[in-house]
């Protein structure tokens, strides 16, 4: 049999003798004319795997040294994954009633990845789709799915460690539904390692794209984490830059850290999520973005308040409370740089501006009119004092854009109340003339004809 392939086994030859000769010599014609001459040979698909196993050869692009010397070609492991890939999974499945034998067959034929995407995709009561998910840790923390896609697939190595990655982050997203952020934390770092490449990421041997598959996916699941209630916590701890928290495990470069979070408070705002953006800025010692977040806040709930709704008088006593507070970890913190105290300052005075015209507004709308306009006339950033001299230098445009975004509502207010109140000795003629100018310096505002 070794030397002469075509020939036809002689009846009540040993069957074991035969199964050896073909697997020693692994060749590829003596196997298949086997196999088509004693279809009865093998009784379970357990049994003809292993035989098929055993006969492969590792031969990458089958070589000439390796064939043999009758010109046989040896069994090749691709030789496998072709034939079994010609049947559909219902044939090993038995359509479905043994739902295990498919996977098990790919696993074998190191088909690694379609056997963990099949079993993924099961949603019965048996919850293979979790076992997908921990074996997908496994062979993604070995290393060894740039191995694992058979012949035929068109899935290419970063693609079967996305797909993997994919499976792991979705069950992990399970727990972040549930509000377990500290398990949905410990699968979102197995999906960001199966990305980059498994165990070798964490010690940064991977190569240079998976490092950065990794990283950005981190980045990704950490900041999704962030921005669920407790995230701050758990990444962060109970104070501090992060020094009690998770993220130090993930992110050990300070700067890094830094970076990770003000990009984070970004995505927060964006997001509408001003108060944990305002929570991560103060976290990170980003005492002057901190204020400027309060302050946007507090300009938006002023306008709103002016336009009658119920929500801006409650929001402003908390954003108010938050920048004091700011404020006041921001006078204890010794690692302040010089252009950050200046920030600071500058938004400290938008803040002092904005609770002024917080106090106009709640003057005017509690009946207190004349309190109201006597509260304008003090305004040292709009030149509405009528016993001050005219100023013609562009005042507006020097405010801050959260001050500038109250003005319009502010004046007209203050003609509101002028429209109340007896002039008794024309300083509130001279008030009127004094807005009635201001508006038509700045006329290029468009604001309401109702300010000329």
């Amino acid at each position: 049999m070794l030397r002469m392939g075509d020939r036809v086994a002689p009846p009540g030859y040993d069957k074991k003798k035969l199964l050896l000769y073909a697997i020693i010599s692994g060749s590829r014609r003596l196997i298949d004319r086997l196999l088509r001459d004693m279809p009865m040979l093998f009784h379970t698909i357990e049994d003809f795997l292993w035989f098929k196993l055993s006969a492969v050869r590792d031969c990458p692009g089958v070589a000439s040294s390796v064939v043999l010397n009758d010109g046989f070609v040896p069994y090749t492991l691709e030789d496998l994954q072709i034939y079994l890939n010609k049947f559909e999974p219902s044939h090993y499945t038995k359509n479905g009633k043994d739902p295990l034998v498919y996977p098990y067959v790919l696993l074998l034929s190191i088909q690694l990845s379609p056997a963990v995407l099949y079993l993924s995709k099961d949603t019965g009561a048996e919850g293979f789709n979790i076992d997908a998910v921990h074996i997908s840790i496994v062979l993604a923390d070995h290393g060894v799915l740039s191995e694992s896609v058979g012949p035929g697939q068109k899935v290419g190595v970063m693609d079967a460690f996305a797909e993997v990655a994919s499976i792991i982050r979705q069950y992990g997203s399970t727990y972040l539904r549930l509000g377990d952020l500290s398990t949905a934390l410990e699968y979102y770092a197995q999906a960001a390692a199966a990305v980059g490449g498994g165990q070798l990421s964490w010690i940064g041997l991977g190569n240079t794209d998976q490092q950065r598959q990794r990283n950005l996916m981190l980045k990704q699941l950490l900041t999704e984490l962030l921005l669920r209630d407790g995230g701050i916590y758990l990444l962060l701890g109970s104070r501090g830059f992060g020094e009690e928290g998770e993220l130090r495990r993930f992110l050990t470069d300070r700067k890094a850290q830094q970076h990770f979070l003000l990009e984070a408070a970004r995505q927060c705002q964006e997001a509408g999520l001003h108060d944990k953006s305002i929570e991560i800025e103060k976290r990170v010692g980003a005492y002057s973005l901190a204020l400027e977040t309060v302050n946007k806040c507090l300009s938006e709930a002023i306008c709103a308040l002016s336009r009658g709704r119920l929500d801006g008088g409650s929001r402003t006593a908390g954003l108010i409370h938050s920048g004091n507070e700011i404020l006041e970890m921001y006078k204890y913190s010794s690692e302040i740089s010089l252009q950050e105290r200046e920030h600071v300052l500058e938004q400290q005075t938008v803040l002092r501006q904005l609770e002024v015209i917080l106090f106009i507004h709640k003057l005017a709308r509690e009946g207190n009119q004349l309190d109201a306009l006597k509260e304008v006339t003090k305004l040292s950033f709009l030149p509405l004092d009528p016993r001050a001299p005219d100023v013609t230098a562009d005042v507006f445009q020097n405010l801050s854009p959260h001050i500038q975004t109250c003005v319009p509502d502010l004046l007209k207010i203050a003609l509101s109340c002028l429209d109340t109140v007896t002039d008794t000795d024309g300083s509130f003629r001279a008030l009127r003339i004094k807005i009635a100018n201001f508006v038509a310096n700045n006329l290029a505002q468009n604001w309401p004809l109702r300010f000329v």
